[in-house]
């Protein structure tokens, strides 16, 4: 199968548009549907419906979908291996940065898993806000980085990693408890953001201005700078507040907190990897990276 379309279709998927696409492909629109309608033609199914304001995939889509990130992390991982073929043990240092969602759960897991399989690699994590780390990849002062939203600066490229869904959590008790409410309900209730420049409060304000609210028009009474702090602030009854699912997965598992939904808010997001332009990757960031997409993926 043609890795060059199930890569068009899978950034189509993740952008939900084929122009958005294109452009984080760096290829025409025209291009990009060419691929994917090469695709359906070869599979003889309709993969995305194309009827709506955003591209959603189909049933038979989103089964493509998590075969095709499967398909492509192994792509990157025998490129990889190929290319290390001959140099020894990967030996030497892994140095990136990640803002407070991503390294609240995934990427600390992949890095530990990593260097256990590479024990001559020392890894060093920075965690900060996603501005922080992006104009820290920009300065070559860390190699690479991991955020949760895609600020544009002409001094660095992202990559999508893997998607993650920004969530509504409140205390089991609350009235918006497993619930969907509307803006309306949200603008009453006491909110808790996490500081600016942190890539899920950058999303929130992104949807929120899709459907002409500001976040100045919300009730906020605290901003607090760590998602740890946003979640125990929520868990003790402070508030409720947007956080990545991920970071609470335990705590919905638990019961100490519980998901809600706003009515006609995008919730999910991409978790994008960040490098420097114009800046080779190392052999030990080129193996992270792919051993990353194929844990994430998954």
């Amino acid at each position: 199968m043609d890795t060059r379309q199930l890569a068009a279709f899978c950034t189509v998927v993740e952008r939900r548009s084929f122009s958005l696409a294109a452009e984080r492909l760096g290829v025409t629109q025209p291009a990009v549907s060419l691929q994917v309608r090469a695709l359906e033609k070869r599979l003889g199914t309709q993969l995305l419906d194309r009827s709506g304001r955003r591209v959603e995939p189909t049933e038979a889509g989103r089964r493509l979908y998590r075969g095709a990130q499967r398909m492509l992390a192994l792509e990157d991982q025998i490129v990889a291996g190929v290319a290390a073929t001959g140099e020894g043990e990967l030996a030497g240092e892994l140095v990136l940065g990640a803002s407070t969602g991503p390294a609240a759960n995934a990427i600390p897991v992949a890095l530990c898993e990593f260097q256990h399989e590479n024990p001559d690699v020392r890894v060093f994590l920075t965690v900060s806000d996603t501005h922080s780390v992006v104009e820290l990849v920009a300065a070559r002062e860390l190699e690479l980085g991991v955020v949760g939203a895609s600020r544009r600066h002409r001094g660095v490229r992202f990559e999508p990693l893997f998607s993650d869904q920004v969530i509504l959590a409140c205390p089991p008790a609350h009235r918006f408890a497993d619930r969907t409410v509307t803006l309306e309900e949200l603008r009453g209730e006491s909110l808790i953001l996490m500081q600016e420049g942190a890539g899920v409060r950058q999303i929130v304000e992104d949807g929120l201005r899709r459907q002409g609210v500001r976040l100045r028009d919300l009730d906020v009474r605290l901003e607090l700078g760590l998602q740890e702090s946003v979640r125990r602030a929520v868990e003790t009854g402070y508030g409720v507040t947007f956080i990545s699912r991920a970071a609470v997965e335990s705590d919905l598992v638990a019961g100490t907190l519980v998901e809600a939904r706003v009515q006609g808010l995008e919730a999910t997001r991409e978790i994008s990897l960040v490098s420097a332009s114009g800046r080779a990757r190392s052999r030990v960031a080129e193996a992270f990276v792919a051993f990353a997409r194929e844990r994430l993926a998954a």
